[in-house]
């Protein structure tokens, strides 16, 4: 990356000029936060083939070093969500204790609720009263854990659903869900929040139980305020409005967070930012103008990286979304809404196409010299050597936990 301080200057000036307050844009870069997740260190890929990569993460304290790497590159993935039994230890406190002393903190607590061979048919929708009920325990203990870590956020994603017309009852199934969900609430430690998913199809091919934000906000709604949706970018039917859904989820208080992926097909959980930028532009704008609404929402990768060297597509990830919201921050909303109000369409979208096309890359490294990170973090990457060392260290392991949710 080949800029200098007068870069940056200029860029400051020309933003400036438009209305945008710089020094603003800058102290909310430095406060962004993106959690990582600690089964993209691991050897993880598709349900067709898992290739392994030199020195990808053993175990959770593998994790926990690569996650800490990456925060120190970036400064602003101070965080690393959790897949239970994958990361299960003896000693959660002693877990906690330790991502601490890495400078991270162990962020949303995942239960898994698709892999063992009694969830064939569901696990909290499954006909089996003895499967719900085993489900529903595996659930509780994620709660019981997240206080033991200092999470505040339980994140659930269910492959729960059928194949076949006529293999179950939809509306028992809902119930079953609607129970689970409810109770589960009761067990939450104070303050802390349930985030719901969904997903528009697989594994399940002729219906899927929580199958789009709409179902996963009527479960909120039953559940009470302790529940909100969490929004997989790459969930949705071809075509779907992002941007509307968050949007609405924001108005409504009920947007809990995001697990950031690209997709051209349906979910193919590429690196966030990659297949269509500008839709997580307009996602980051739709946050941005929501203000205060916004500030509670958790974003958090999730991502299958297949082919691609784990530190780099995770650092590469984590920096597509610190572009995507320095380009949604330097929006002049104030002139938007004038041209909105006037019912001028064209002018109106261009202060989107303004923002987006404008070169960023010098305010994102004045923002990583003031935050005392490298001003390029993937070259730093490249060249520090710490992926040649754990490489040397670890050699090829055996798959860590993945799953594609």
């Amino acid at each position: 990356m080949h800029y200098t301080k007068a870069d940056y200057d200029r860029l400051a000036e020309q933003l400036g000029a438009r209305g945008v307050d710089v020094e603003a844009v800058k102290s909310k870069l430095k406060t962004q936060h993106i959690e990582t997740p600690s089964w993209g260190y691991g050897n993880g890929g598709t349900r067709f083939k898992v290739f392994a990569w030199p020195g990808a993460a053993r175990n959770i304290w593998d994790k926990i070093q690569d996650a800490a790497y990456i925060h120190q590159l970036c400064g602003i993935a101070p965080s690393l969500a959790v897949h239970i039994p994958w990361d299960k230890v003896d000693d959660y406190a002693a877990l906690g204790q330790y991502a601490k002393e890495h400078g991270i903190s162990i962020g949303a607590v995942n239960p898994n609720l698709f892999q063992d061979d009694q969830y064939k048919l569901g696990s909290v929708c499954n006909p089996s009263p003895s499967v719900r009920e085993e489900a529903l325990a595996h659930m509780i203990e994620c709660c019981e854990i997240m206080p033991k870590v200092g999470s505040d956020l339980l994140s659930l994603w269910f492959a729960d659903g059928t194949n076949y017309a006529g293999q179950d009852s939809m509306s028992d199934r809902k119930r079953r869900m609607e129970s689970a969900l409810m109770e589960t609430c009761k067990y939450l430690p104070a303050g802390s929040r349930m985030l719901i998913e969904y997903k528009f199809f697989e594994p399940a091919f002729y219906h899927t139980d929580l199958s789009d934000w709409g179902t996963s906000y009527a479960m909120a709604l039953k559940c009470g305020p302790q529940a909100q949706v969490l929004v997989d970018t790459g969930h949705h039917a071809q075509g779907t409005n992002i941007a509307h859904i968050v949007s609405f989820l924001l108005d409504e208080g009920r947007l809990g967070g995001f697990h950031l992926n690209a997709r051209r097909y349906a979910d193919d959980d590429l690196i966030v930012g990659t297949n269509n930028p500008f839709e997580l532009f307009e996602i980051y704008a739709e946050l941005v103008q929501a203000g205060e609404g916004a500030k509670d929402v958790a974003y958090m990768i999730d991502q299958s990286h297949n082919i691609e060297p784990k530190l780099e597509a995770m650092l590469l990830s984590v920096l597509n979304c610190q572009t995507a919201y320095a380009k949604a921050l330097i929006v002049d909303y104030a002139g938007l809404r004038q041209l909105q109000m006037a019912g001028d369409v064209l002018g109106a979208q261009q202060k989107y196409v303004e923002a987006f096309e404008t070169d960023v890359r010098p305010l994102l490294m004045q923002v990583r010299t003031e935050m005392d990170r490298p001003v390029d973090p993937l070259f730093s990457l490249r060249a520090d050597g710490y992926a040649k060392k754990v490489a040397e260290e670890r050699g090829l392991s055996v798959s860590a936990g993945s799953a594609i949710q």
